[in-house]
């Protein structure tokens, strides 16, 4: 005598739009899988051989089957984002904004003012994570020689003779 299976996946989707909600989910890297993993179960494939086949802990396949049974794909998507809230408000972001567009900056730099100006301290990749957000690029500093004159370009642009 065979045990019944008693975890089963509600039909929230057809398997059609499930593989379309699939396909347009690709993007999203935490949701395809969670959605890969309801599509083994509506092929009735348990919860155990389909946490196997997709390599994640059974305990984490019964958590997506109940969410899934209690919400559909909004159960799927996770309630918020990683990493803590940022130390900064939006007001400080854009003050920093406006003081780092005049001129050059090291990331070293925009931590200190950071510091001095916010009382707020981050890691020197955080810095730089910031500035990425901000869409400042970061170029290697090359010395320039103050003896070059201003028209070197055109004094040694070749003539076609």
């Amino acid at each position: 005598m065979t045990r019944r299976r008693t975890w089963e996946a509600k039909r929230h989707l057809s398997d059609t739009d499930l593989m379309n909600a699939i396909k347009k989910e690709k993007t999203r890297a935490r949701i395809a899988p969670r959605l890969m993993f309801i599509r083994l179960l509506y092929k009735g494939i348990s919860v155990p051989q389909a946490s196997s086949e997709m390599q994640i802990p059974k305990r984490l396949g019964y958590i997506w089957l109940n969410k899934w049974n209690e919400s559909g794909i909004e159960g799927l998507i996770p309630a918020s984002s990683p990493g803590g809230p940022t130390k900064l408000t939006k007001e400080q972001i854009s003050q920093l904004k406006e003081d780092l567009s005049q001129g050059s900056w090291t990331t070293k730099d925009v931590r200190k003012h950071i510091k001095l100006r916010f009382n707020v301290d981050y890691s020197m990749r955080q810095v730089s994570r910031i500035l990425k957000k901000l869409g400042m690029h970061h170029a290697k500093p090359y010395p320039h020689d103050y003896r070059r004159p201003n028209d070197a370009d055109e004094r040694l642009k070749k003539t076609g003779s």
